[in-house]
């Protein structure tokens, strides 16, 4: 397909000027056209849904003349039905070879029928498209499309998939698009509805915060549009734009005077889909100029790479002087070397929890069953260090002094160098992670349960004091818990919370400025600088450990302390 410009936007836009509300109208692409075939429009009901049980909902699929059953093709799934004169569009802008071959997918929103006549339906569209969350993405991922795709030929391939709605079905394309770009890439969004109906007013917070992803977005408004209980459409719209643009994102936009309907956006999609469609089959690029503070610690080019495959389940990482990588797998501790390769450290007695290495070179960890910590010399020879202890997490001190977590029992413990062991906290519900400030004159401890971290001042004899709930953490949509866990920090006093949205790295003053998304869908239960530098952020997401080259350079605790830059505030 030859390369297009995008032509037309100035006067798209002066012309947007000119007309009074709601007096747009389509153009000649928007309407048949002679000579030009028209693709077939089928209607099917699918009212099998184990994502939004008991829904029934109909749906079109337009297949257009030129589609081969040979080759994959292209899709765009539209919410609410057929909406921009669409089919037509296909017709037209397919046949002058403008955008590739296309098979549309016309999506209702689900309803649950009433079981009697004088009873209501449970209508669904607020709930699938406005909500947050990876569930209308699964359900046209997971259900819905791998029922058109046992007829039609579709591609699997996230850069030829498009996604489009209005209203309240722009947030849910959006959504679907920002929780699996793996699936979807393009997106049309028209009069969309980024307000706080269901939380999708945090869009703008979450987009300048995380790293960007690979889509390119059209956003459409009007002045009129709503301005209501939820919000006002426009400026939420706008805010939507102006944190695209900051954090690198492929974005286009055409603002009107129109109001919540969709005679601005039917006029404009001929225009938008070329510009979605433009110099494809070229890939999305995400990230191009963005002005994120991920920027001053992600290398571009660089991303997560596969340290070690293959594991039972991950459980803690750690890293030695040298950044050698150790981490526990049931009951087995695995090294990886700096040359990538992978060997046995030590087999433990049972499954294991926490680990650190210490300043005496040994590696102090957590055996579960055993409820013991014990420390493993550089020749895997054991030595109890405490029994009789539930640990969670552990910190080692440059003075060989050791902190570790016990969230049955809602306390921190301190364990002196003189190996006596005493609790230093008892307030905070599910204590989990548990990581020195690089001048070790802080404590943090993260709770799983809750939404922040707690910040401690350590005194003298390793007791705590001045406990407050410190770092603010973001939560998945419909969460009550952040399910922090695991942490680790940076010669710049930043840390790295291992969270369920993702790793959410906060400056010294408590505020989330990145989120880096896990490599695939999983949990994260251990996070730690390693390499010979200290600069390679491992992660552990399942049965795999990844590692990423950043910036950023990781401060080890059992050794010296360093005194990060002070904190804008």
């Amino acid at each position: 397909m030859r390369a297009l410009l995008p032509i037309g936007w100035l006067a798209l836009t002066l012309t947007c000027r000119l007309f009074a509300a709601d007096d747009y109208t389509p153009g000649p692409d928007s309407k048949t056209q002679p000579g030009v075939t028209k693709g077939e429009i089928t209607k099917y009901t699918f009212d099998e849904s184990k994502i939004f049980p008991g829904t029934t909902r109909d749906y079109w699929v337009y297949v257009p003349q030129q589609y081969d059953a040979a080759k994959p093709a292209c899709v765009m799934v539209f919410q609410d039905g057929i909406q921009y004169n669409a089919p037509v569009v296909f017709d037209n802008l397919i046949a002058k070879k403008e955008i590739p071959v296309i098979i549309g997918v016309f999506v209702q929103p689900g309803r649950v029928k009433a079981r009697e006549t004088n009873a209501l339906d449970r209508f669904n569209r607020s709930y699938e498209y406005d909500g947050l969350g990876e569930n209308y993405a699964r359900f046209l991922v997971e259900e819905l499309l791998p029922v058109v795709a046992k007829k039609y030929n579709l591609s699997t391939n996230a850069n030829d998939r498009a996604i489009a709605g209005a209203s309240s079905g722009a947030i849910a394309a959006f959504t679907a698009a920002w929780e699996r770009p793996d699936a979807f890439r393009r997106v049309f969004s028209s009069i969309g509805t980024y307000v706080g109906l269901r939380g999708g007013n945090i869009y703008p917070t979450l987009i300048r915060k995380t790293e960007p992803k690979p889509l390119r977005i059209f956003l459409q408004d009007g002045t009129g549009d709503l301005n209501i209980y939820g919000g006002n459409w426009h400026l939420a719209n706008e805010e939507m734009l102006s944190a695209l643009e900051f954090a690198g994102y492929e974005v286009n936009h055409v603002w009107g005077d129109g109001a919540h309907n969709g005679k601005h956006a039917t006029a404009i999609f001929p225009d938008a889909l070329r510009w979605l469609w433009l110099e494809y089959p070229a890939p999305i690029k995400a990230g191009n100029g963005s002005k994120q503070p991920l920027t001053e610690i992600l290398i571009p080019g660089e991303g997560w790479q596969v340290a070690s495959a293959g594991h039972y389940f991950v459980n803690k990482l750690t890293a030695n002087s040298a950044g050698e990588i150790f981490f526990s797998d049931r009951s087995s501790i695995g090294k990886v070397g700096l040359d990538g390769k992978q060997s046995l450290f030590a087999q433990a007695k049972s499954s294991l929890g926490g680990m650190m290495f210490g300043p005496d070179r040994r590696l102090y960890a957590f055996q579960s069953e055993a409820v013991q910590i014990v420390a493993y010399d550089v020749n895997s020879n054991e030595t109890v260090i405490a029994d009789n202890v539930q640990c969670r997490d552990l910190a080692v001190t440059h003075g060989n002094e050791i902190y570790f977590t016990d969230p049955s029992n809602h306390k921190v413990w301190f364990i002196d160098a003189n190996r006596q062991k005493r609790v230093v906290d008892q307030f905070i519900n599910s204590p989990s992670g548990v990581q020195l400030t690089p001048d070790q004159s802080w404590l943090l401890v993260s709770d799983a349960d809750g939404q922040f971290v707690y910040s401690f001042q350590i005194l003298p004899d390793g007791s705590l004091t001045n406990r407050q709930r410190y770092f603010y953490l973001h939560l998945e949509d419909g969460s009550t818990q952040s399910g922090a866990g695991a942490m680790t920090v940076d010669t710049q006093g930043r840390l790295y919370v291992a969270t369920e949205m993702g790793v959410q790295i906060c400056d010294q003053a408590g505020r989330v400025q990145c989120i880096l998304s896990a490599p695939h869908r999983s949990e994260i239960p251990a996070i730690a600088f390693g390499g010979a530098n200290v600069d390679e952020l491992y992660l552990a997401c399942g049965d795999t450990i990844y590692k990423r080259k950043t910036k950023a350079k990781g401060v080890l605790s059992f050794q010296d302390p360093i005194k990060p830059p002070t904190p804008r505030l």
